[in-house]
Order: C-alpha cells, then sequence, then structure tokens
C-alpha cells in the first residue's frame, strides 16, 4: 500500500517512516525541511521517495498524493518558542496544509486520513489522567501561544467533519511529550541539557544552581519517540474510523524531577531556582492510554529510560561542539 507522509522527514515523521516501511508500505515523504532533515531518511536508502515540498503549496500537495491510499498528516511548526514568535506561520502551516492535505486526499481517491494533533487542545484538562473525551480550549485568545493549540483544534474538525463528512476514513492520535535522540532544540529537554551543560563549564562543576520557569510543581509525561511512533501507527492502522486515540505513558512527574533527574543522568547536582511562570502554561497534564491498548499498544520505555536516551545525545552532541570549537 502506497502511503503520503507529510512532515516526515520530522522527529516523529522519520521514526513513523520505519513503523511504514516495517508494515510493507511504500512511503512518500513530503517536506519542505523547514523543520525536519533529510539525513533523518537516508538509512531508508530509495524504500522512501521524498517529495520536496510545503503543504501550503495545494499543486505540490496533489501531486504527492496521487495514487496514495493512506495521507499520514504530520507538517506543523512545533516548538513551544515558535508560538510566540511566529504564531502567524504556525496557523498559517497548520490550518492551510491540513485544508491543502484533505483536498488533496479527496481528489486523488485517498482512502484514509490520519492527522497528528496534540494534547495542548486541552489546555489544562478537567481529569488526570485525561481520557480522549476531554473538553478543548483555548483560554485566551489574544494569547500567541495557543496559535498552535487552537490551530489544532481547528485542524481536528477539518479532519473529522471537512474531509470525514465528504467520505474519508478519519483517524486522530494525540502525542503526550515525545522524546528522544535528535529532537531538535526548541524543546524542553534539550534546552534544559544545554543550560546545564554551558552552566557547568562542560560537566567539570558539580553542582549548580538552575533557574526554571515556575516552582517545577507543574507535571507532566514524557514518552520516547519509539514509543510514540509505534503508538502513532497504531492508532493510524488500526484505528476505527473517527476516533481520537493518546499516545503517551501514564508516568506522571513533575517539572522538578524531570530537571533534576536531567541532571543526575548528566551527573549534575542541580538547586532548583524557581521563576515566574510564563502564561499560558498547563499546571497538570498526563493522558490515559487504555483506549490505544485496546489496538495493542504498551510503551517499553520508563521515564528514566526515555530520558538518559534523549539526555546522553545531547551531552554527545555538546561534548563534540565543544572539542570541535577549542
Amino acid at each position: 500500500m502506497k502511503v503520503l507522509l507529510t512532515g516526515g522527514s520530522g522527529f516523529l515523521g522519520s521514526q513513523l517512516c520505519e513503523e511504514l516501511l516495517g508494515a510493507g508500505h511504500e512511503v512518500v515523504v513530503l517536506d519542505d525541511h523547514s523543520r525536519g532533515r533529510p539525513a533523518r531518511l537516508e538509512r531508508f536508502g530509495d524504500r522512501v521517495q521524498l517529495v520536496d515540498g510545503d503543504v501550503r503549496d495545494l499543486d505540490a500537495v496533489r501531486a504527492a498524493t496521487e495514487g496514495c491510499e493512506v495521507v499520514w498528516h504530520l507538517a506543523y511548526i512545533n516548538g513551544t518558542r515558535y508560538f510566540y514568535e511566529k504564531p502567524d506561520m504556525v496557523l498559517e502551516v497548520g490550518v492551510k496544509g491540513t485544508l491543502n492535505t484533505i483536498e488533496a486526499a479527496l481528489d486523488c481517491g485517498v482512502r484514509r486520513y490520519v492527522l497528528a494533533s496534540t494534547s495542548e487542545t486541552y489546555n489544562n484538562p478537567t481529569h488526570v489522567p485525561t481520557t480522549e473525551s476531554e473538553r478543548l480550549m483555548i483560554p485566551d485568545v489574544t494569547n500567541p501561544r495557543f496559535s498552535y493549540g487552537g490551530g489544532k483544534i481547528a485542524c481536528e474538525l477539518l479532519t473529522l467533519h471537512y474531509g470525514g463528512f465528504r467520505g474519508l476514513e478519519t483517524v486522530l492520535f494525540r502525542p503526550h511529550n515525545f522524546i528522544g535522540p535528535d529532537m531538535g532544540f526548541e524543546h524542553v529537554i534539550p534546552e534544559i541539557t544545554g543550560r546545564i551543560f554551558e552552566m557547568s563549564n562542560g560537566l567539570e562543576l558539580k553542582e549548580i544552581d538552575l533557574p526554571i520557569q515556575g516552582d517545577g510543581s507543574e507535571t507532566r509525561s514524557f514518552c520516547d519517540i519509539t514509543d510514540g511512533a509505534r503508538g502513532a501507527f497504531l492508532s493510524g492502522e488500526h484505528g476505527e474510523n473517527g476516533n481520537i486515540y493518546h499516545v503517551g505513558t501514564e508516568e506522571e512527574v513533575s517539572i522538578r524531577t524531570l530537571v533534576e533527574t536531567i541532571g543526575d543522568v548528566m551527573g549534575v547536582k542541580i538547586n532548583v531556582v524557581p521563576g515566574e511562570l510564563r502564561a499560558g502554561g498547563t499546571p497538570r497534564r498526563c493522558p490515559s492510554v487504555e483506549k490505544l491498548r485496546g489496538l495493542g499498544y504498551e510503551p517499553k520505555y520508563s521515564f528514566r529510560q526515555a530520558v538518559e536516551r534523549c539526555v546522553g545525545w545531547y551531552v554527545d552532541y555538546h561534548m563534540a561542539k565543544r572539542k570541535a570549537d577549542a
């Protein structure tokens, strides 16, 4: 079966490629590499057809979709920094990209359309672990942070009630904090790892004071990218038409625990210094993955193991960069 994967050179997309190829699918990747890197796909050789293109370009999307039975739409602008700095681009790529991929899917006779959404659509959930029935919300439309979560809500509506109403099978999955090697530098774990590396003078100091946003009591769950890609694949491949699936782990940890664990992995004791919490954050976030378990999902990596894999890659990166700059 031939499938289209938008955003396939990204962090999740490249790992999902492995799942799709492992299932025997022929994979076409459409990406402009503004957030991804073609090098992530080199290990697949000619088993992946790589098309350079922008999801905002309907003609490019339609050409890439031709002959495909399933569309996996992952292309989006992620990274909290961009939500504040480039909300217009976040919305343009998100909404226009989703509309274009749905229209191309309808034009080309695609059977199924799979959308990667986000846990950000909940903002502040009413129950934890959170189920897929939780209401979605934008608490402050004037805050540019919600360009991401709000855009994803629009994408979910387009998928279910535009594409779905016009005949596409539709499945949504909502990732919850996927982490791992080479995930980019605009996310919390790479940023904290880099700050600890610099403040400890390349890990020479064994104890530092580290300022953070908030007091560290906020919670999240963190899912290794290999588990995340497997869960995404199961939801899109075997999920029921019109359904939504959480992908993540049910191991809820505080941000303080996260920071201290990163330091422990790096061999540096962290004394957390609380700071002001940026508006728009969420006090608690942890999904229920019971629904996805019904499709055979079970994460293999614990929180500690996932952090070790992620932080180890970034420590090696910073060590190599420091050596090269010396």
